[in-house]
């Protein structure tokens, strides 16, 4: 079914997933399939409800998001440790890419300002999560060693 945008919704303090996700179809033909389709049905061994919200959202401006971080949630993720204050996610997605597929990156931060020194990177495959961990697991990014972990 044709996605125009995802978002998994996280808690601001915890950052873990709210286990809900708002997707907004490119029709609302799609939308009505993708409720028939997937109402029901398990993931990840839980049963999901899909449906169409009470009131619907306004429409987005995709050129109003450039400039802003879009997180993109994903099984294969990695957890890079010992950050320099000065890394950005920017630096993150850069840094990784020649391993495989980036799909997206964060630097934690204290609500919206300082680093917490960590970040999460997002691949579309185990494999490619494992030869980052294997090739960059304490390299130096911005003259600093850091640690990586797969995060599931």
């Amino acid at each position: 079914l044709p996605l125009h945008l995802f978002q998994v919704m996280y808690d601001k303090y915890t950052e873990k997933s709210r286990r809900f996700a708002f997707v907004t179809m490119k029709t609302i033909d799609d939308a009505n399939a993708a409720i028939e389709k997937l109402n029901g049905t398990e993931i990840g061994g839980r049963k999901i409800a899909v449906n169409i919200t009470e009131k619907p959202l306004l429409p987005i401006d995709p050129s109003s998001l450039e400039g802003v971080d879009q997180y993109i949630g994903s099984p294969h993720k990695v957890y890079v440790g010992n950050l320099k204050k000065t890394v950005t996610a920017d630096m993150l997605k850069s840094f990784f890419s020649s391993k495989g597929k980036v799909l997206s990156a964060k630097v934690m931060r204290v609500p919206a300002t300082k680093s917490k020194f960590y970040g999460f990177v997002t691949f579309s495959s185990e494999e490619e999560v494992d030869a980052v961990i294997s090739s960059f697991n304490n390299a130096e990014l911005e003259g600093q060693p850091i640690r990586l972990n797969s995060a599931k």
